[in-house]
Order: structure tokens, then sequence, then C-alpha cells
């Protein structure tokens, strides 16, 4: 299994500065995806259960989770990290003005544990093509200018 983490290089416009002129970044690019099924497949070769008993757990475990963040929670993984809901929407000039409609939306906060911190730690990097779609001839993820 490949350990590098593969990255592109490309143009961002400032958008703060129209006139500025463009700046190439890194911007990591994906291998494929790993869909829970994998997952299962990757746990019950590390440990003592059945991929079928790992689905179900993983399952439950998605249940739990949006049960939690749901009911206000803070959902701890362990090592892995913690999820949390946060808000955003519109500020009101004084607080008793402040009312449930000026919320816009409610989104997913992740904080990594120490044992994704520690796998960022010692990294390697391989740059690689930027991807681009087969029918636009554009960037696939976004952020770019495709140069």
């Amino acid at each position: 299994m490949e350990k590098a983490v593969t990255y592109s290089v490309v143009g961002r416009k400032n958008p703060g500065d129209k006139g500025a002129p463009v700046k190439y970044y890194a911007q990591a690019q994906a291998r494929g995806v790993m869909g829970i099924r994998e997952i299962a497949e990757r746990i019950q070769r590390e440990c003592t259960v059945t991929r079928a008993d790992t689905m179900a757990v993983l399952t439950a475990l998605e249940d739990v989770v949006s049960e939690g963040l749901q009911s206000g929670e803070i959902v701890r993984l362990g090592e892995l990290g913690s999820l949390q809901l946060g808000l955003s929407g519109k500020g009101a000039e004084v607080e008793e003005e402040y009312h449930v409609g000026l919320i816009e939306r409610a989104r997913i906060n992740f904080r990594p544990g120490l044992t994704l911190q520690d796998a960022l730690a010692n990294l390697s990097y391989e740059r690689v093509p930027v991807k681009k779609t087969a029918e636009a001839g554009e960037e696939e993820e976004g952020g770019g200018m495709g140069v």
C-alpha cells in the first residue's frame, strides 16, 4: 500500500486582490475512496472479528454518532478524535433581538485525536499531474485554475 500523499501544483488568484499575480500551491490528490466495506475488510485482517461483525458495528456507530450529534453531545471516538455541532448564521445587534430564524445551518466540527495527529507527523509527499475531468478538462478537485 502506498504511503506517500500525492499532490498537484495549482495556480490560485487572491480573491481579496484581483490584480495580484497568481500564486502556486500544493493541492492534495486522492488516490481513491475507502468505503465502509473496505474499512470492514481491513479491520477483519487486523483482528479476530469477521467482516460481517465489523459491518454491523460500523453501521451501528453511524446511528449512534448521528443521534449523539442531534442531541447536542460531543462525540468522542477515542484517540481518533471528536465530533461536535457548530452553528452558522446572522448576528443580531442586541441579545434580546436574537431569534432562532437567524441560524442558517448546522455543521459538524471534527477535532483529530492523537492517533490522527501522529499520523500526520511523518508524511512523505509525491508530486503528480493535476487531475482533469473527462468532460470539461477542468480540475477534479476545486480551488485551482488548472495551470
